[in-house]
């Protein structure tokens, strides 16, 4: 592929002042065992990112701040945003009544001499700002649909050539930021033409930014980054959208297959059902999910082997407020739903897998004995239980998404003895149960018989003398 280097020469003397150089936060990578991300000093990273995918387009830097404090608070490590936004952020200006791009090209940035002019210094301030938070951006450079789509005169946005320069650019601006690079945006890739696109861009990106950062490729509902790219030499993780529905089966599963493909991947899944979201996108039948419905996901894409997870909320990705246009219906503003209960909930799956050996975990739902009815145990539809352990068998943690009694393999603890927890996923409470044999099976009834509420069991080697799952052992003390 070649690269027209007169475009890229153009962008990077175009290169404006960036505001105050923010806190830099270390580089990220992928683990040596290839199934997780870890820092630059080999520490695992969890991914708890949040779909805010207008925020460059529709907030202002008073409430990015608001914004952004908010999910720093929440323990979140990952903000999703698009630079070339869904909600026409091709034509429509942002809040500062500035365009992205000069004619719609996307090898011409519209950037001005000085700071605090044009669109990209308002990217810089809200990257900056995160950053210093402790927050990555999950940095799309743009939405499928500039790619995918036929946006302007018949035809889409971009080409192999302004894709890899518009690429390139990025990469030398945001070098040093701590991001990652998502490209794709909810589209599928349909022909060769654009499969030539996505990977110019990708090594506009390499060479802009000297491989400073991680790419994967958000991809369109049902659908991974792995059925087009997995082979792909630029992709180092894999994203699915699992999407907007409740159930289980057909969608949540198949983390667990982008897990066992080789080359081995990490994977994750970048937009489950949102928060508050038409459920299927057939509120009519379905209604609006709930925090439970978000919960729900959560456990059992990290308990298949994900190495992180995304959050979403129906209001807050698109930032909707009153006087806006409401896609899809959204119940609230996005100010007051940015507290709503399921993204509180996200930062106890966290701090439960924080809490435990990480880089050593593996999906394995043998754990969980099979009921005489396997409908009930492990379960279908929104009621599938899934489990988890370490490969070393000091730990395994079973997520039961309501009151049901089921039984599980003691043998997978290697030690004599094993201590039992129920950590409560709505408030990251843990409490002990007691200590068991690593014998046989044993029946575990969780706290709320017959109840709707959902409720992980832990066991733990009690040799290892492990915190109470969801406090972290430097910090916590050991009761």
């Amino acid at each position: 592929m070649r690269i027209d280097l007169s475009l890229v020469v153009t962008l990077t003397l175009a290169l404006n002042s960036h505001v105050a150089v923010a806190d830099k936060l270390p580089k990220l990578a992928v683990s040596e065992n290839k199934h997780f991300l870890v820092l630059e000093d080999g520490l695992p990273f969890f991914y708890l990112g949040d779909t805010a995918w207008e925020m460059f387009h529709r907030l202002n830097r008073e409430d990015a701040d608001r914004y952004l404090a908010n999910r720093a608070e929440k323990a979140f490590t990952v903000i999703q945003a698009v630079a070339f936004a869904e909600v026409d952020g091709h034509a429509v200006p942002n809040t500062y009544g500035h365009l992205p791009m000069i004619d719609l090209d996307p090898a011409r940035p519209a950037i001005k001499d000085g700071p605090d002019n044009d669109y990209w210094d308002h990217v810089d301030y809200i990257v900056n700002r995160a950053n210093s938070l402790g927050l990555y951006i999950g940095f799309l450079p743009t939405w499928g649909r500039y790619w995918h789509d036929k946006v302007h005169n018949d035809k889409p946005l971009f080409t192999t050539a302004n894709a890899a320069a518009y690429g390139q650019w990025l990469g030398r601006r945001y070098r040093e930021k701590g991001l990652i690079w998502i490209l794709g945006g909810d589209r599928p890739v349909d022909n060769d033409e654009q499969r030539a696109i996505i990977a110019a861009m990708a090594q506009g990106l390499r060479q802009g930014d000297g491989g400073a950062h991680l790419i994967t490729l958000h991809p369109p509902g049902g659908a991974g980054s792995s059925q087009w790219f997995h082979d792909a030499k630029w992709l180092d993780f894999n994203m699915r959208q699992n999407g907007h529905q409740a159930e289980y089966t057909g969608r949540y599963d198949k983390t667990g297959a982008d897990y066992a493909r080789k080359p081995t991947k990490p994977v994750l899944d970048g937009e489950p059902i949102y928060e508050d979201h038409p459920v299927s996108f057939n509120a009519d039948k379905l209604g609006h999910s709930t925090a439970a419905d978000v919960r729900r996901p959560l456990y059992w894409d990290l308990f298949s082997g994900a190495c992180g997870h995304t959050y979403g909320h129906h209001s807050v990705w698109q930032m909707w407020q009153p006087g806006r246009n409401p896609i899809n219906n959204p119940l609230m503003p996005w100010r007051q739903a940015i507290n709503q209960p399921g993204a509180g909930q996200m930062q106890y799956g966290r701090r439960l897998i924080e809490s435990r050996p990480i880089l050593t975990r593996v999906p394995d739902d043998s754990i969980i004995v099979t009921d005489r009815v396997p409908t009930a145990v492990p379960g279908a539809g929104r009621y599938r239980f899934a489990a988890t352990r370490d490969q070393e068998g000091t730990y395994a943690m079973v997520y039961a998404p309501t009151g049901r009694a089921f039984s599980v393999r003691m043998e997978v603890i290697k030690n004599p003895k094993v201590k039992a927890w129920w950590f409560n996923p709505r408030d990251g409470h843990a409490t002990a149960i007691g200590e068991f044999n690593n014998t046989g099976q044993q029946r575990f009834v969780p706290p709320d018989p017959g109840e709707g509420l959902d409720w992980i069991l832990v066991l733990d080697d009690a040799a290892k003398a492990y915190p109470p799952p969801g406090q972290h052992p430097t910090t916590q003390p050991v009761r």
